[in-house]
């Protein structure tokens, strides 16, 4: 899942993957996939044919919610029609997404979610056909994702809930014929706990799900939410009696992490004696303990940048290692008082010429249970955006906006904020934008209050302008981030309610003292805001 849907960037993760799997010798076993938008992973092909195996995509079940995502029906199509080698597609949805993106069109949730996997179907389908004209030599490789649970609490509120929709989802999956898994997953806003995930599994296989996603440890250290981890499997195996499918078990045996009898080795949980492994088939001669070394050096590096690696196990191969547990309960705790903090009115009043404005959330508990409050300003702050128009008299093409978003902390940490704002500054002057004097400071903000504030102020005007929106990230990455979601559109645009949305929004995300620093994310602010054209 990249942190960047630039071409470049996602084409450097294509070929990591693409290495490890053909080192490896897996590439007829399964493919690599990385999870950036299909006209990204389309253009990163054409650049360097070959490099992409799986193409991944977000659908839904009406038009209106796929254009959210940037598709439609006949922009699949004619991918669908064009996937005619080993591995085709990999859809990915979720109850609530429609709903969220305000396009529930008055029907529920249940017949959203089944609409997406006749959607599936069909692009299936197509791509049988045009396999079918290109020779026949493979049946269509398509699977879907159900992200059961990532939305939030306005969808679903307790842990039975999940397993419900769980459960709904797999029938639906199977009686559409389709290869459907799920990530079995909760924001750290709902009220499921990590203990709580553990229930959910036990009560879900049973109903055999094609697969589960999983992650080294139960958080996800990109998007804060989570999942299912690694050992989990492990421990779903042993108590359900499920197997490795049998080409990946005869390559764990040859790892050597697993024994004739299926059972761990001393090398199950040692990401070093992978590594090991893998360097030896590129032919790399030196001593193991040379190896190694280099490894450990690696490995360091990464959990510099607060990635977690499972490393070892507890008492049983399914356990973490004590310290890594109570790591992962660490950031559990950390991101519980993330979601509940707010700005304090001290540093509120600190920003430089700042204007505090409020969405209509009446506390903090509404605006997590109910987001669309989020996304409203009140009456009060319709008119102080009517008088900053009058004011400004359009003389500036860019705003920036600042809101707490799911995580305050995130904002207000000591060396976030305001390094960014000088440098960002200083770069948007320098670039030729015409930079507003304000900062907005919304309290209870989502990311459309920003498109909101933008159609207030910028709607009806001539050119191009541009909102730039520093808001705090779902906690539980083990960093207090934020991001930066960057709009530019016509005035014309602005000025058709509604009409911004996600669909022409860009981001730069993890910023954070121990992330992607504030100024650098700064300089990446601008260089994307100067690559979007209106």
């Amino acid at each position: 899942n990249p942190v960047s849907s630039e071409p470049q960037s996602v084409a450097a993760i294509e070929r990591a993957l693409q290495d490890l799997i053909q080192v490896f010798g897996l590439q007829d076993v399964l493919p690599h996939c990385v999870l950036a938008h299909i006209d990204v992973q389309s253009k990163v092909e054409s650049l360097a044919p070959g490099s992409t195996a799986l193409w991944f995509q977000s659908i839904a079940g009406t038009d209106t919610a796929n254009a959210t995502f940037g598709i439609s029906v006949e922009k699949m199509t004619e991918y669908a029609r064009s996937r005619t080698g080993r591995y085709g597609l990999y859809f990915e949805t979720g109850q609530g997404a429609d709903f969220t993106n305000g396009h529930s069109h008055g029907f529920d949730m249940v017949l959203h979610e089944s609409r997406k996997y006749g959607f599936a179907r069909a692009l299936t389908r197509v791509m049988d056909e045009a396999l079918r004209r290109d020779g026949g030599r493979y049946r269509p490789w398509v699977h879907l994702n159900d992200v059961a649970g990532f939305i939030g609490p306005e969808v679903f509120r307790t842990r039975e809930q999940l397993v419900r929709c769980c459960l709904e989802d797999i029938v639906m999956g199977k009686l559409h014929g389709l290869c459907l898994g799920l990530d079995v997953c909760t924001t750290l806003h709902m009220d499921v706990s990590l203990d709580d995930l553990d229930w959910c599994l036990d009560q879900i296989m049973p109903a055999n799900p094609a697969y589960l996603m999983a992650l080294p440890t139960k958080i996800d250290p990109m998007l804060g939410y989570l999942t299912t981890g690694f050992q989990d499997h492990v421990r779903l195996r042993s108590r359900f009696g499920f197997r490795v499918d049998d080409r990946m078990e005869r390559f764990f045996r040859q790892l050597g992490v697993i024994d004739d009898e299926g059972r761990p080795t001393q090398h199950f949980g040692d990401p070093l004696w992978v590594f090991v492994q893998y360097q030896r088939r590129k032919g790399d001669g030196r001593r193991e303990s040379e190896i190694r070394a280099d490894g450990e050096s690696q490995l360091e590096e990464v959990r510099k940048r607060g990635v977690f690696i499972a490393r070892g196990h507890g008492k049983r191969p399914w356990e973490l290692a004590p310290s890594l547990a109570s790591d992962i309960r660490r950031i559990y705790d950390d991101a519980k008082k993330s979601i509940w903090s707010t700005l304090s009115p001290q540093f509120v009043a600190a920003v430089p010429e700042v204007r505090a404005l409020h969405t209509t959330s009446r506390d903090r508990a509404q605006y997590i249970a109910h987001p669309e409050t989020g996304e409203r300003l009140r009456v009060d702050s319709q008119d102080v955006l009517r008088s900053l128009r009058r004011r400004h008299a359009g003389a500036y093409d860019v705003q920036i906006v600042i809101s707490d978003g799911l995580n305050a902390l995130a904002i207000s940490d000591p060396g976030h904020l305001k390094p960014y704002l000088k440098r960002v500054r200083k770069r948007l002057t320098d670039a030729g934008f015409r930079v507003a004097p304000e900062h907005l400071v919304v309290t209870s903000g989502r990311v459309r209050a920003g498109y909101r504030i933008g159609e207030a102020l910028f709607g009806g005007l001539s050119g191009d302008r541009s909102v730039l929106h520093v808001i705090g990230e779902r906690p539980g990455t083990g960093h207090h981030t934020f991001s930066i979601y960057i709009t530019r559109a016509d005035g014309g645009v602005w000025g058709e309610a509604g009409k911004v949305d996600h669909d022409i929004t860009k981001v730069v995300s993890g910023v954070a003292v121990t992330a992607l620093q504030p100024v650098h994310a700064a300089d990446d602010t601008v260089r994307v805001l100067l690559s979007i054209r209106s």
